[in-house]
């Protein structure tokens, strides 16, 4: 069964560009993702030349500047044109997510002759970014990372594994964090490396429960060479780099996260609204309209703690607490509305012939990726009370 076409959601935009913008990215969702994401969901297959299109459109670079082909568009208009390509389909509205925060390390850190180099093709080029920071053995420590750069002359040498890579084994690029000094947080720097640098591979795409059409991989890299002009920022710079990044990234999963649980409100909506038991619809009965009132409410303030956070961050004011709270609550909340999604469609919500299913498993991934909802506290409680006392 296709997905349940809803309304729009009506939205706050700063400009007439911003709004001409978004009716632009509705009329290719219907056309271009809307029509066939459950099958191609279901079959796991990749959208690659649906990203082509959405290069070719700008929506790849939307966040960055326009002298290097970016779209220019604050954070505010970037993160509701992503919930509503995630509310399509989260495979899409995820990668433009992973694809912006592959971009930052060099679009924030690099050099004028790096960005005029590189960014153009990466922004609007149609090439596709992924970013390497986790590990096998250090996910929510990222700072315990293995892999190696190793100065040889003008060059590096990288080498180790990267997991959890969204876009493994198909990127064109990687943002790609290494050890390149003494162990924790401060011997790490930041490298940009081309897909197709000899040393690289890629394991099988993991086997996972939700987003069957993202490829999620391992990523090897044994000795792979790079030019020390492949360097972002300053050696040591690296961690820094990567938690900046993850900041603006963690905002991109809010977003994507109340596209999701939007998706499962309007299918909920449309089926207890047409569904009749007892002589009258579904949705007349009161315990229902307080579920459905329930998910309306958390979908709303969602979107207004990360709306809240992004106008901060367009502002040039710190963010990165309001960034936590919402991928915290946005993410929580998107698992709750597609639980309670699947419970008022009752059997029917069990089934693959409705979407319901697919949005409450894509939801717990959200919940984990670009750190954990732990970790999201662990950040917030930071900034209120300061760092743990040490041991």
């Amino acid at each position: 069964m296709p997905d349940h076409a809803a309304q729009p959601v009506e939205r706050r935009l700063p400009t007439e560009e911003a709004r001409d913008l978004l009716g632009l990215v509705r009329e290719l969702i219907q056309r271009e993702i809307r029509p066939t994401a459950a099958e191609e969901e279901e079959a796991g297959r990749f959208p690659r030349d649906l990203f082509r299109l959405l290069s070719d459109a700008g929506l790849l670079g939307l966040p960055y500047g326009e002298e290097f082909g970016g779209g220019g568009q604050p954070y505010e208009v970037y993160l509701q044109v992503l919930e509503e390509l995630a509310a399509a389909r989260l495979t899409v509205g995820l990668g433009v997510s992973v694809h912006t925060l592959a971009c930052h390390a060099l679009a924030a850190y690099g050099t004028k002759d790096q960005q005029a180099a590189r960014l153009p093709a990466m922004l609007g080029g149609g090439l596709l970014g992924a970013y390497c920071l986790s590990e096998p053995a250090s996910g929510s420590d990222a700072a315990a990372m293995t892999t190696k750069a190793v100065r040889d002359g003008d060059d590096w040498v990288l080498t180790g594994t990267k997991a959890w890579i969204t876009h493994g084994g198909i990127a064109d690029f990687y943002t790609v964090l290494a050890r390149t000094g003494a162990p924790g947080a401060r011997g790490i720097t930041a490298f940009l490396v081309p897909g197709d640098a000899p040393g690289i591979s890629a394991a099988a795409p993991e086997r996972k429960m939700g987003m069957k059409g993202s490829p999620t991989s391992q990523v090897h890299f044994d000795g792979v060479r790079i030019p020390d002009a492949a360097r972002i920022g300053d050696e040591g710079q690296g961690f820094s780099i990567a938690l900046a990044a993850l900041d603006a990234g963690r905002l991109g999963i809010s977003a994507c996260a109340m596209g999701v649980a939007q998706s499962a409100l309007d299918e909920a909506l449309a089926f207890t609204t047409d569904r009749r038991q007892f002589g009258r619809p579904l949705a007349d009965f009161q315990g229902l309209r307080f579920m459905l009132a329930d998910m309306a409410t958390a979908i709303e303030a969602g979107r207004a703690l990360y709306l809240s956070a992004a106008r901060r961050r367009d502002a040039g004011l710190p963010f990165a607490k309001e960034a936590a709270m919402a991928k915290l609550f946005c993410t929580d909340a998107a698992m709750k509305v597609t639980t309670d999604a699947v419970q008022l469609l009752g059997g029917y919500g069990y089934t693959a012939d409705f979407p319901a299913e697919r949005y409450m498993r894509e939801a717990k991934v959200l919940q984990i990726v670009e750190g954990t909802n732990q970790i999201q506290r662990v950040v917030i409680a930071r900034h209120l009370a300061g760092p743990e006392t040490p041991r």
